[in-house]
């Protein structure tokens, strides 16, 4: 078994390495010169980059200080959102080089319909047009390499009419001269230089946006959802359902904040936190959490594990959220005005022995009465089916966070986000608070709901 995974670990590694790779040879490679500052530059670039992500993801995982883990953590995880998106960019710049190049190609033969690499009015001597699209022209043209340029004139000994870095002019008198004409950029470099710029820009807007709506903080959705059970007097109840905040080296005291500010200002009868509050240890991320201690409702704040927490110690979370005032839902429920509220433990508890019970936490109750669970994975949602539930509340999937992941997370979840029905129970998941590993959402914006109860009697 740890063979195994050690086998899949270098996999990974490697297959990142190569990506990178590839990246590489198509955005500093295919652009630049050889030798050149900017090919240095990029080459660096590409070799400090996957390092800095590497140390980001590890250090999650290392006893090092939390400042140490936020200081690689913010260059490391964006560049691997960077990453992502350039990666997407270039693949699909793959199909427009062709096209670009095909059309430029046609553009530069009705400029200038003389034939490739004609002499005239002198002799040519050892002329290097190795991408074939140079006109030399005039007389004494000795060793000099083209490129995809044009030399003209005569005289010229050794010259080069490619520069690689952009377009430049060959003084006149001076030796190479070229009747003070611009040595023309290469048509392939050019192409890549056009496409890899439009992806690292494209790259680059996405992050950024992705970026700020994270830290923003979550927008507030409002769901109105009925309940056949649910009295009268209970018509009208409002839940604030918050998920996925993860709390960590990244995201921490201040995003805390911003998340306690938004939750009270909905005035919610109750708060539901459906898992994945951290992502660290309680002796790390204690004075992080210290803002959400200022959380307001009319009936409390309940608190189930999500899968993160069994990464970081979830018995010492639970005994946190306890000090925090928060109540923790253990494969229990509670009795709120006309309804069950019940909450189970995350099914990652299971490994431990402590995974969810849904006979403990909704065994020997009374079925007249509405019930309502938290549970924070979507998937249990058969379980709740089963066991009569009327509303399940779920968070985990981030709504996919950054496309395309929104394709894979709907692939494995029953809903990838908002309400749906299964038989008699209904499942409201939220896209969460927060964002893990990069901090950046794409497609899927963060949200806390109001989920404001109605009753079949009203």
């Amino acid at each position: 078994m740890i063979v195994f995974a050690v086998l899949a670990v270098v996999a990974v590694v490697a297959i990142f390495a190569a990506l990178h790779w590839y990246l590489w040879r198509r955005l500093v490679a295919a652009s630049t010169v050889p030798g050149s500052r900017w090919r240095r530059a990029g080459t660096v670039f590409f070799v400090a980059a996957p390092i800095l992500a590497v140390g980001a993801m590890s250090a999650e995982a290392l006893p090092v200080p939390l400042v140490m883990k936020s200081a690689l953590g913010w260059p490391g995880y964006l560049w691997l959102a960077v990453f992502i998106y350039l990666l997407i960019g270039v693949l699909v710049g793959e199909a427009v080089r062709p096209l670009l190049t095909r059309w430029l190609g046609r553009r530069d033969r009705a400029a200038a319909p003389e034939p490739a690499m004609a002499g005239v009015g002198g002799s040519v001597s050892g002329f290097d047009s190795r991408a074939g699209d140079g006109v030399a022209s005039g007389g004494d043209v000795a060793g000099g390499d083209a490129g995809d340029g044009i030399a003209v004139g005569g005289d010229v000994g050794g010259g080069s009419a490619e520069t690689g870095d952009g377009v430049r002019t060959i003084p006149d008198g001076a030796p190479g001269r070229a009747f003070g004409t611009p040595a023309l950029l290469s048509r392939r470099r050019f192409v890549s230089r056009v496409v890899g710029g439009a992806a690292a820009a494209a790259a680059l807007g996405t992050v950024g946006h992705g970026t700020w709506d994270v830290l923003d903080g979550p927008s507030v959705k409002r769901v109105i959802v009925p309940l056949a059970k649910l009295p009268r007097s209970a018509h009208g109840f409002r839940i604030a359902v918050v998920s996925d905040v993860h709390i960590s080296a990244v995201l921490g005291r201040g995003f805390a904040q911003r998340v306690t500010d938004t939750i009270n200002a909905t005035q919610p009868d109750l708060i539901a936190v459906v898992g994945d509050l951290v992502d660290g240890s309680v002796e790390d991320l204690s004075g992080s959490v210290e803002p959400l201690r200022g959380l307001r409702s009319r009936h409390g704040t309940f608190f189930v594990t999500g899968n993160h927490e069994y990464f970081s110690g979830a018995d010492e979370w639970v005994r946190k959220v306890r000090e925090l005032g928060w109540q923790p839902l253990e494969n229990a429920r509670t009795a709120m005005p006309g309804f069950d509220l019940a909450g189970v433990n995350d099914v990652a508890g299971a490994d431990t022995g402590e995974g969810p019970d849904f006979g403990a936490a909704l065994g020997d109750r009374d079925p007249a009465r509405a019930s309502v669970l938290l549970a924070h994975q979507p998937i249990v949602i058969h379980d709740a089916v089963r066991h009569g539930v009327d509303l399940q509340l779920s968070g985990h999937t981030h709504g996919g966070q950054m496309w395309p992941g929104t394709i894979v997370a709907a692939a494995a979840n029953p809903t990838l986000a908002g309400l749906e029905r299964y038989g008699d129970t209904q499942l409201y998941v939220s896209r969460g608070a927060g964002a893990w590993g990069p901090p950046v959402r794409v497609g899927a914006p963060s949200d806390i709901t109001v989920v404001q109860l109605a009753s079949g009697q009203a």
